[in-house]
């Protein structure tokens, strides 16, 4: 049994390496430059320019939000052509009495474009005196909720396999996002129309599977040999820091800086219970978190290795003495989280929508913020504070800008470990 090991960990090791192959061989076919192409165009009132008039720009590549210069004028960098984009104009940001005009459209601030193999879109606004269409602040309330929710459920897949792990190992995994994202490039390498193209309904499946090999194989080759020699809690984070950052600029290198997309990621959104706005992939995402979720707290509640993992998280000494297989049932958490993050990373993809090299750190914070605030070490803990954090991160931007709708998470994180610093479902540990 002894010789078999390092023949079995030589094996994993090998396939790690064929996957990174498949990485080099693969990348040409979509890498791309950042945003080569652009839409741009006028904001002017019986030919004098608006200044500081806001627009967004939504679609592959995530949503982008510009202003007006003195001239009236703006522009944004786009990662697609033969795509569609929504540019919005905000009327709210129009002088009074003013808005956007045209008796042939209901929503006359809304324009949708493709970007033509030019690489260059216009889009002009005619502006004159006429009524605004805005919309209501419960409404937005309601939407932004949903979204939350939708962002809080993909969130929590990936913080459930974290907490687990440091529930389990005592390690703060930072390459956690890194395995996020590397379970949305092995979609696109197996799905997208420029590399393998599998069907989805193969691809996905096998893109969580090799996320979850991924974390056997790191478990075998990093964290398995540094436990048996009892390195030191804050030595495993720095190396899992590293880890982090060899990780991500080794996906820069492989599928370079611009934005990819799966397919399907510009469904048109569907009107739901009158003020809520869903696409099928939305709806499809849901479902699919609620699912896995579901089925993972009956795994962790029900079955012998749920019970087990439970127990080494509570005391992994005790558990030991009790007849339990420490190493084996570590090594089940590190697949599962492995598959649960390939998984999110698929989902998120869709979420903003696009593949960012980056991806995955972006979301990092979030992920520990979860994990923290329902407490370390506590699957169902994560769970209530990934949908916490989820609908926080949405709501907030009703009030706050955009960019710093992440941060409004982390401050009502201080806020609650002020008062309850184990967390919401985290217990209190006695000093003494």
């Amino acid at each position: 049994m002894r010789a078999a090991r390092p023949r079995t960990v030589f094996a994993l090791f090998a396939l790690f390496l064929v996957l990174l192959g498949i990485f080099a061989t693969s990348a040409p076919a979509f890498a791309a430059e950042d945003d080569p192409y652009r839409i741009s165009g006028n904001v002017q009132l019986d030919g004098e320019p608006l200044e500081g008039v806001s627009l967004t720009i939504d679609g592959p590549g995530g949503l982008q939000e510009v202003e007006t210069d003195e001239n009236g004028q703006w522009r944004v960098g786009v990662p697609e052509r033969g795509e569609e984009y929504v540019i919005t104009l905000d009327e709210n940001t129009l002088p009074e009495g003013i808005a956007v005009v045209d008796d042939e459209d209901d929503t006359p601030n809304v324009k949708e474009v493709e970007m033509s193999q030019g690489g260059r879109v216009t889009v002009n606004f005619f502006i004159g005196e006429g009524e605004r269409n805005v919309t209501g602040f419960f409404d937005q309330l309601v939407q932004r909720l949903v979204q939350g929710i939708s962002f809080g459920l993909m969130l929590a897949l990936a913080a459930v396999g974290l907490t687990l792990v440091y529930g389990t190992t005592g390690i703060s995994n930072f390459a956690h996002g890194e395995m996020v994202t590397f379970g949305a490039v092995a979609a696109l390498i197996l799905v997208g129309p420029a590399s393998l193209a599998l069907p989805w309904w193969l691809g996905f499946p096998v893109a969580v599977i090799l996320s979850a090999v991924l974390g056997l194989v790191l478990d075998m080759i990093i964290w398995r040999p540094l436990r048996r020699r009892r390195v030191g809690v804050v030595q495993l984070m720095i190396v899992s820091i590293g880890l982090s950052l060899a990780m991500r600029y080794l996906f820069q290198f492989f599928i370079g800086g611009g934005t990819a997309q799966l397919p399907f990621s510009s469904t048109p959104k569907i009107p739901l219970f009158g003020v809520v706005q869903m696409s099928i992939i939305d709806m499809v995402s849901i479902g699919i978190s609620i699912v896995v979720i579901v089925a993972f707290a009956l795994w962790l509640t029900r079955s012998k290795l749920g019970k087990a993992t439970r127990a080494i998280s509570d005391n992994p000494s005790l558990a030991a003495a009790s007849g339990i297989d420490v190493d084996a049932v570590v090594r089940v958490v590190w697949i599962v989280a492995g598959g649960l993050a390939g998984l999110a990373g698929v989902l998120y993809a869709y979420y903003r929508p696009g593949i960012r090299w980056d991806m995955g750190a972006q979301v990092l914070l979030l992920m520990f913020a979860a994990v923290v605030l329902g407490g370390l070490g506590t699957a169902y803990g994560a769970l209530v504070g990934a949908l916490i954090v989820g609908i926080l991160v949405e709501a907030s931007s009703l009030w706050i800008p955009a960019d710093l709708k992440f941060a409004s998470a982390l401050f009502i994180l201080i806020v609650i470990l002020l008062f309850r610093p184990q967390g919401i479902l985290g217990r209190r540990e006695r000093i003494g």
